[in-house]
């Protein structure tokens, strides 16, 4: 049984891997730490949760701790990472793992120093369509895969994220909060990783009440191998839709021998064959693991893991680069 504590909750995220781990046969949660105390007493008034840890330095120093589950606001993170690794615990943590990538560097050198376990809560990799999607791909449904289009537009929902989200300092980036997610599933499904950044802007044009917040990014980047992925990130969603929108997290993969479209909204996952005059539906197909499982695997050092720490701190590194790349061109 791996003994898991928690340190931040100011992401919605964390309390998701909480109240999974909670009811848990893999791991026992064994107590919490929040800096911030009306995070802390909203979290234990509405959601049950118990801090057992006055400070996150106490927290690692509990010689009982494994592991310790990261959600606090994202700039912060990098030191809390670096924090538990050097005292010796692994780490799985809300995405962006950090905002720097001096960070993402001592954190990749820490965990392969100590042999320790970065994990990402990288959940597309576990969703059916996306499962469904690299299984047609690998059994060369479409061929060689040529473009990708991809879109992660989220809502603002300005009034109802965190403050500190539009504080100076705290977010790191729109790309680095979002993209992490297409950068990674790629890899995960085509095998493809970034090579070159060709384009990537960020810009403000939703967030008015904060105008230093750039909630909008697009990037383009050629991938190993030749492909081109082109990418929508931005805050931009109608609030309304919330996360209904067909787009949220859409994917179109193209290849020699056709094209698949689907995504995270969508029923199921579209075939369109090279010489197919109709595309053909298929139901996605559910994995077998769940992340908490696969972060345990990971850990006890299996070979069959569905995400490993080398691809969650590539994923990171990749998507740092394009978000450097995009306040460079400004």
């Amino acid at each position: 049984m791996l003994n898991l504590a928690f340190a931040g909750f100011r992401h919605a995220h964390i309390l998701a891997l909480y109240e999974t781990a909670i009811g848990s046969p893999f791991v026992r949660v064994v107590g919490a730490f929040e800096a911030d105390a009306e995070t802390r007493a909203a979290m234990e008034k509405g959601n049950g949760v118990k801090f057992t840890y006055d400070t996150y330095e106490q927290l690692l120093a509990d010689p009982s701790v494994d592991a310790v589950a990261i959600g606090d606001y994202y700039s912060i993170r990098g030191s809390r990472v670096i924090a538990a690794l050097k005292a010796g615990k692994h780490v799985i943590s809300d995405k962006p793992l950090c905002t720097a990538e001096e960070e993402a560097k001592e954190i990749r050198r820490l965990a392969e120093e100590k042999g320790l376990a970065v994990y990402l809560m990288l959940d597309l990799r576990f969703e059916p369509a996306f499962f469904t999607a690299k299984k047609l791909i690998e059994n060369g449904a479409i061929g060689k895969v040529t473009q990708i289009c991809f879109g992660g537009q989220h809502p603002l929902l300005y009034h109802e994220r965190p403050r500190w989200y539009f504080e100076e300092g705290k977010h790191g980036g729109v790309i680095n909060d979002i993209a992490i997610h297409g950068i990674d599933v790629i890899r995960y499904m085509c095998g493809l990783v970034p090579e070159k950044i060709l384009a990537a802007r960020t810009w403000n044009a939703y967030a008015e009440q904060a105008p230093h917040f750039l909630d909008s990014g697009v990037f383009m980047c050629e991938m190993e191998g030749g492909a081109t992925v082109t990418a929508d990130v931005s805050y931009s969603s109608p609030n309304g839709m919330r996360y209904a929108m067909p787009i949220y997290w859409e994917f179109r993969i193209f290849g020699l021998d056709g094209m698949l479209s689907f995504g995270r909204n969508l029923p199921t996952v579209t075939l369109y064959k090279k010489n197919a005059s109709a595309p053909e539906s298929i139901t996605p197909e559910k994995p077998q693991k769940t992340m908490l499982e696969d972060f345990v695997d990971c850990i006890r050092g299996k070979k069959e893991t569905v995400l490993t720490t080398a691809e969650a701190l590539d994923a990171t590194e990749q998507t740092l680069k394009i978000q450097t790349f995009a306040e460079n061109a400004k």
